[in-house]
């Protein structure tokens, strides 16, 4: 199975091509990755990363995308290129599949050897946080608290002396903290170990809140 993996859901935005081996094994044939300019070249990263991994477009049978919470204009470019891109393929011929990128970063840290309780903890704008609670050891992760918006003093108050937490802009908040970004090679391995694929209309950020909007007052005739 050969996985092409988009994850740009923070600052450092990253693109992989991986190739399967026996059982749920992959190698990484190639990663590109972009942090601090100001948009997301996602077709450059990749056509960089399958020239760099001598793949061609029609060899990719399965696109992983990182669903955020994070950055909501690079999560639905991202979204857009693989809906596109299974649009034009021949039918059956791209499957899709859509992670959690907090889920990314814990498997993240766990590759970085980060042991022990683990706050993912991710800005959701509004002076308020996204996160998640796992155990990391060296064999596995398990979450303990599920994906949630929490104010910055709940958040705090989960930061203890004995948990480490983590994140693309932790240290902003929690100086303590160490920074891990969520990264399309983790991606795509996580990928590889499922095939519970989505349809394109059915892949969504990750958006914990309400959807709430104000309707616009009837409009008023100008009397000159």
């Amino acid at each position: 199975m050969t996985i092409l993996a988009l994850e740009f859901s923070s600052a450092q935005r990253s693109v992989a091509v991986l190739r399967g081996g026996t059982g749920n094994a992959v190698s990484t044939v190639s990663e590109v990755v972009e942090t601090g300019i100001g948009g997301t070249r996602a077709f450059e990263m990749i056509h960089a990363a399958l020239r760099e991994a001598k793949i061609e477009r029609e060899q990719i049978e399965v696109i992983a995308v990182g669903l955020g919470p994070g950055s909501y204009t690079g999560i639905r470019v991202a979204l857009s290129v693989a809906q596109g891109w299974q649009l034009a393929s021949r039918p059956g011929g791209v499957k899709l599949l859509g992670i959690s990128s907090a889920e990314c970063l814990a498997a993240q840290a766990q590759a970085e050897k980060i042991p022990g309780r683990v706050n993912v903890v991710i800005d959701a704008q509004r002076n308020e946080f996204y996160l998640a609670a796992y155990e990391i050891s060296a064999t596995g992760r398990r979450e303990i608290e599920p994906l949630r918006i929490l104010t910055p003093g709940d958040a705090a108050a989960r930061a203890d002396a004995k948990t480490i937490s983590i994140g693309p802009e932790v240290t902003r908040w929690f100086p303590q903290g160490r920074v891990v970004f969520p990264r399309a090679a983790m991606l795509g391995q996580l990928a590889s170990g499922r095939n519970d694929w989505s349809a394109g209309d059915r892949l969504e950020p990750i958006y914990l809140r309400e959807t709430n909007f104000v309707k616009a007052p009837p409009s008023r005739p100008i009397v000159p």
